[in-house]
């Protein structure tokens, strides 16, 4: 019997090691996370989960979870982020009312006010209380578009595939691989942030696969499907400057194709020359 016990400890061991070896530049902190039940202990998990980059273990008893990271990838404010708008209140973010409303009942835990909050971070040394991921956006969409550097990245392979050049095309590609890997989630308004996480990984496949390749064709056809994945992003929130969502009904074999302009001026990005001019404005964001 002892040596069944020794064998289970020692598997726990290795298995809680193996599930932080996958995790490089490890940092580890203990964090009050509000919750009541072990589907909290889910969503929560779930919420701070990626794969190789971060993950969290959330007490049911003491309501502390063990978020464990990549601090070269992530911050621990942007997994606390990802937990609000989760539903879950946390010392930085308070769940927004409507992720909270939808909590499954036995998950609505008695929510502090943001008063109450602020008094809390003062009582422990803190300056600042937790900030509601409403605020926290408005605060956002005040500052510089963190956006930008992408959306400007994005255009200038745009202008490249406008002029035919594949070689452009994909040393282009190259800076917008760049950009995309350079932005800071925490940095993102509540919303943005929500749409940033489905597709950031479709978004650096497609440039990825512009910047591999030299084919016009090739490129076109990841361009189609960058585009609308940048439409979504830059539609969730307000950009600095007019966006003009423009639409070519000839692309990909008669079945149309969208892209983002910074000029109103349709300039065909999968026809060049051929049909500079083909194609309308179907939506302005600003």
């Amino acid at each position: 019997m002892k040596s069944i016990k020794i064998l289970m400890a020692t598997l726990l061991l290795l298995s809680t090691f193996l599930s932080y070896a996958d995790i490089k530049n490890v940092t580890t902190e203990n964090i009050t996370i509000a919750g009541s039940c072990s589907q909290c202990k889910e969503g929560i998990e779930a919420a701070a989960f990626e794969k190789n980059i971060s993950k969290a273990n959330w007490d049911k008893e003491t309501k502390v979870a063990a978020i464990t990271y990549d601090s070269k990838k992530t911050s621990l404010d942007a997994i606390l982020k990802k937990i609000a708008l989760a539903g879950y209140d946390n010392k930085s973010y308070l769940a927004p009312d409507d992720a909270f409303a939808k909590l499954e009942e036995c998950c609505r835990y008695e929510r502090a006010s943001k008063n109450e909050m602020v008094a809390q971070k003062k009582m422990s040394g803190h300056e600042h209380g937790a900030t509601s991921m409403e605020t926290a956006a408005k605060a956002g969409s005040a500052d510089a578009d963190p956006l930008k550097p992408v959306l400007d990245a994005y255009y200038a392979v745009k202008d490249a595939l406008v002029g035919s050049d594949g070689n452009a095309t994909s040393a282009k590609a190259t800076s917008l691989v760049k950009a995309l890997k350079a932005v800071k989630m925490d940095e993102l308004g509540s919303e943005q942030h929500m749409v940033w996480m489905k597709v950031m990984k479709d978004l650096n496949f497609d440039a990825e696969h512009i910047e591999e390749t030299k084919d016009l064709g090739h490129q076109r056809d990841h361009f189609s499907s960058l585009s609308e994945n940048m439409y979504k992003l830059i539609k969730s929130a307000k950009p600095s400057q007019a966006v003009y969502y423009q639409h070519c009904p000839m692309a990909k074999e008669g079945k149309g194709a969208n892209w983002l302009s910074q000029v109103s001026t349709i300039k065909n990005p999968y026809y060049g020359a051929q049909m500079l001019n083909c194609g309308k404005t179907t939506e302005t964001l600003k």
